[in-house]
C-alpha cells in the first residue's frame, strides 16, 4: 500500500494546486480492558504505526471540500449547511465540524484530502483516528486554541452524536495522548491517566485479522450499553453509591444481580473482573511479569467470549491457535467484537513460523484468508509536514 502521507499531500497538491497542512492521527490497540470504558473503568490501549492522515487548508468561502483519497470519491458542503451523508465517510469529518460550532469556535470553509492505513473493521479505531485527525488539523489552520483533552473529548461527542455510535473516550483518547514505548493507563472516570513503559525486548505486538465483520457487531455494541446501564439501576437500589460499573464490586454483583436476568449478570460480572483484571496487570508490567500479563489476555477473551458475548467462531478459533505456540504469551479479541483481530504478544525470534501456522489453521478451518499486522507503539496525533 502506497504511504498516505504521500498520497494526502500529492493529491492536495494536484487538487487544489496549493501546499497544504498533513496532520497523522493514529490508530490504537488496547491491549488490556475491553468494554470497560463506557462503564467509567480503566483501559490499557496505545498508539500505533497506523494512522488516519488528513491535508488541509482553510478556504475564502462558506465551502467544504473533501476528497478521499483511497476511494477516488469527493464530497462538498457547506459550513452552515451540515447534514448526514449517505456516503458514509464524510460524516467522519463533518461531525468534527458540527461539534466546533457546538462550542461556537469559528469555522470556515475547508478544502482536505484524506487517507490512512488503520484497517478499517480490524478494531484498530480508524474512525476514532480520523476525527482526532481532522479536530487537530482544523485547530492548526482555524488557530482555535484547542487542548489535547478537549480535541479527544470533541471526537468521542462527535461520534456518540452524529454517527451514532455510544463509544466510550478510550479511541480518541489513546489516539490524541499516545506516547512512544508506552501504554497508557486511562482512567475514563477522572480522565486522570498515566503512562505504562512497555518496551519488551524481543516480543512484538502481533494482530492476526480474522476478516470478518459480523452485522451484529453496531446494534450489539449498544445493546451491551443498556445492559450494563440496567444493571446499576438495580444494584443502586440497595447500593446508591453506586454511579456505573466502576464502583461496583463483584460481592455486589454477584448479591444483586445472580437472581436477576442471565444476561444482565454476566455483563457486569465481566465488566467488574476486567476493570480488577487491568490493574493487577499494570502491576505485572511494572514488575516485568510478562507471562503473568500474558495469561491475563487470555483471561479477558475468556470473558468476553463466554460472559459478554462479543467474540465469534473466527476469534475463538484463532486464541485457541496461539494457545498451542509457546512463543506467544498472551492474546485476546481487541476491540468492539463480532470480527476483527485478535491482539497476541509474540516472541519475535519464532514470529514468522507462529504466523505461517496460524494462517494456515484458520484458513483450513474457516476458508479465509487471514491478514497480520506487526504493529509498534508511536505518538498520538501531530503535524507530520
Amino acid at each position: 500500500m502506497r504511504d498516505p502521507k504521500g498520497l494526502v499531500k500529492e493529491l492536495f497538491q494536484q487538487t487544489f494546486n496549493e501546499q497544504p497542512l498533513v496532520v497523522c492521527s493514529p490508530g490504537r490497540v488496547n491491549l488490556i480492558g475491553e468494554h470497560t470504558d463506557y462503564n467509567m473503568g480503566f483501559v490499557l490501549p496505545a498508539a500505533i504505526n497506523k494512522a488516519a492522515y488528513i491535508a488541509i487548508s482553510k478556504r475564502d468561502d462558506d465551502t467544504i471540500f473533501i476528497v478521499a483519497g483511497d476511494l477516488d470519491e469527493s464530497y462538498s458542503t457547506e459550513v452552515s449547511k451540515l447534514s448526514y451523508s449517505d456516503k458514509g465517510w464524510p460524516n467522519y469529518v463533518l461531525c468534527v465540524v458540527e461539534q466546533l460550532q457546538k462550542i461556537g469556535k469559528n469555522v470556515g470553509g475547508f478544502n482536505a484530502v484524506i487517507s490512512g492505513d488503520v484497517p478499517l473493521g480490524a478494531g484498530m479505531s480508524s474512525s476514532a483516528a480520523l476525527e482526532c485527525a481532522t479536530l487537530y488539523g482544523l485547530d492548526q489552520v482555524f488557530a482555535l486554541g484547542l487542548e489535547r483533552m478537549q480535541i479527544a473529548k470533541l471526537a468521542q461527542k462527535a461520534e456518540n452524536e452524529f454517527v451514532g455510535v455510544k463509544c466510550g473516550i478510550m479511541d480518541q483518547f489513546a489516539s490524541v495522548f499516545g506516547k512512544k514505548g508506552h501504554v497508557v493507563k486511562l482512567d475514563c472516570r477522572s480522565l486522570e491517566y498515566e503512562y505504562v513503559p512497555f518496551e519488551l525486548e524481543g516480543i512484538k505486538i502481533v494482530l492476526f485479522d480474522s476478516m470478518v465483520k459480523h452485522s451484529l457487531a453496531s446494534s450489539e455494541y449498544n445493546v451491551r450499553t443498556s445492559q450494563c446501564s440496567e444493571g446499576v439501576s438495580i444494584i443502586q437500589k440497595k447500593y446508591p453509591q453506586v454511579k456505573t460499573l466502576r464502583d461496583a464490586t463483584i460481592e455486589m454483583v454477584e448479591e444483586c444481580l445472580s437472581n436477576e436476568s442471565t444476561d444482565i449478570y454476566h455483563r457486569c460480572k465481566y465488566v467488574v473482573e476486567e476493570n480488577n483484571r487491568l490493574l493487577a496487570a499494570c502491576e505485572d508490567l511494572q514488575e516485568n511479569k510478562i507471562a503473568d500479563f500474558g495469561q491475563k489476555m487470555y483471561e479477558t477473551h475468556a470473558g468476553l467470549s463466554e460472559l459478554y458475548e462479543v467474540s465469534c467462531p473466527e476469534l475463538d478459533f484463532i486464541v485457541e491457535c496461539t494457545k498451542k505456540e509457546s512463543g506467544i504469551l498472551g492474546a485476546r479479541m481487541m476491540g468492539g467484537g463480532f470480527g476483527g483481530c485478535v491482539i497476541s504478544l509474540v516472541k519475535e525470534d519464532e514470529l514468522e513460523g507462529i504466523v505461517q501456522r496460524i494462517k494456515e489453521a484458520y484458513f483450513n478451518k474457516m476458508n479465509i484468508g487471514m491478514n497480520v499486522y506487526i504493529t509498534q507503539i508511536e505518538d498520538g496525533t501531530r503535524v507530520v509536514d
